[in-house]
């Protein structure tokens, strides 16, 4: 078995920004509008008040997407917790899902202060978006009670390594020591969840952070993370398809990631549309989603998802979102507050979420849903394989604005963000 990060560290040293495809490099600034969007709405969040009290015990001159300054490895770890703290960021979906954006917060707190061109942040985007998406094709760490964000880790280690400038070397160790000490539980997004559905995502990114520094000033780590007899792949994983890391070409990764439009968990997308196209008449009586397996394990897996008492546990919760959609005619951030709402808990009573084998056997080319409501006066059913923001249905650049302002991002920063290209990574920070 070839060792992993061998391959990625031999990557990232071959990709560079003249060689992009130019189609890349838009959807890359696509992706910064997207997360500097989401951290703008975050950053007025109590979360983001807790954070600073923590930044104070963390001091030091990384600037943030919102302008405070921080330590580099706790600069990384606060824009990315306000990237991710709406879930309302991007999504890969395979063997293995992940927000790829996410690990914009470590670019951004590292670029800003490095004093990096906006080529150099996009050319480490790409590297690090093609390296998650690879990881999460190449095995499944949910399936064995593992965290998505150790992907996230290895893929932002590689990402800074490339913005830093670091070598071969360098790279291989900032890797190793990405991952090494930081394999993360899934506990984090079990049952009723907490604050630090967002946290893992940011840890996951300081830890990137620290290890890129540490092996920059020629810090060693184990020289077999994945394949070694104590390694990831021996260990915990198990079970992997070794094509996933066959004939690395262009970094096109991108390409394949979606965009949400509804601030919630992505298998929940498909499901939140398909309930808003519903005309319905009379009391609900009974809600039937049929959906296949990881939408069912992830949003319907346990008697807190239909009687969510906070809003991480409530954006993970299928039959909220879906009882929400149908009760109030939209879906948006302030949805939230509807939690203890009555009319919405009681419509979330007559939810059941089935697995149907066949739309298991879809996924993840196709996300389908079908929702069939009946009420006092007739049944209603909608079908629906591929949300809007989907990489198979993508959303345009006016929408994807829409969007952006929709969550208070000013028109200079999604400019510049769109021409990030053109521009120095500080330019995109506050």
């Amino acid at each position: 078995m070839e060792e992993i990060s061998d391959l990625i560290a031999d990557y990232v040293q071959e990709v560079e920004y003249e060689k992009l495809p130019r189609e890349v490099v838009h959807e890359v600034e696509r992706r910064v509008v997207d997360a500097l969007a989401n951290a703008a709405y975050s950053s007025r969040a109590t979360a983001a008040g807790t954070l600073r009290a923590v930044g104070s015990y963390l001091t030091g001159d990384y600037r943030t997407v919102d302008g405070d300054a921080f330590s580099p490895d706790y600069a990384a770890f606060y824009n990315t917790f306000l990237i991710r703290y709406l879930d309302f960021n991007d999504t890969y979906l395979s063997r293995e899902p992940l927000h790829p954006s996410d690990m914009l917060g470590g670019l951004l707190a590292v670029g800003a202060a490095m004093g990096s061109t906006g080529r150099r942040l996009v050319e480490a985007a790409a590297v690090g978006y093609e390296i998650g998406v690879r990881l999460c094709d190449y095995s499944s760490l949910r399936a064995r009670g593992f965290d998505h964000v150790l992907f996230l880790g290895v893929a932002e280690a590689a990402a800074i390594s490339k913005l830093m400038g670091l070598d071969r070397v360098r790279t291989k160790n900032a890797i190793s020591l990405s991952l090494v000490p930081n394999v993360a539980l899934r506990e984090t997004r079990s049952g009723a969840l907490s604050m630090w559905k967002a946290g893992a995502a940011a840890d996951a990114s300081r830890n990137a952070t620290f290890a890129a520094i540490l092996a920059k000033e020629g810090v060693t780590g184990p020289a077999l993370p994945f394949s070694g007899r104590m390694g990831l792949v021996n260990v915990v994983l198990k079970d992997v398809d070794e094509k996933a890391f066959k004939d690395l070409g262009e970094p096109r990764g991108i390409l394949r990631t979606h965009i949400k439009e509804y601030p919630a968990e992505y298998h929940a997308q498909a499901a939140i549309e398909a309930a808003l196209s519903m005309d319905l008449e009379g009391e609900v009586e009974e809600v039937i989603v049929e959906t296949y397996e990881a939408a069912k394990t992830i949003l319907a897996d346990d008697p807190s998802k239909w009687a969510p008492e906070n809003r991480e546990t409530a954006d993970h919760s299928l039959p909220f979102m879906v009882s929400v959609a149908l009760v109030k005619r939209r879906f948006w951030l302030d949805s939230y507050d509807l939690i203890g709402d009555p009319t919405v808990r009681r419509v979330m009573s007559k939810v059941k979420v089935v697995e149907k084998e066949e739309f298991t056997l879809m996924y993840p080319k196709k996300l389908p849903v079908r929702i069939r409501v009946k009420t006092e006066r007739g049944t209603y059913e909608s079908y629906l394989e591929l949300p809007r923001g989907h990489a198979d249905r993508p959303m345009s650049d006016a929408e994807l604005i829409e969007k952006a302002r929709d969550l208070g991002l000013h028109d200079d920063s999604i400019n510049a963000a769109l021409s990030a290209r053109s521009l120095g990574v500080r330019d995109l920070v506050v």
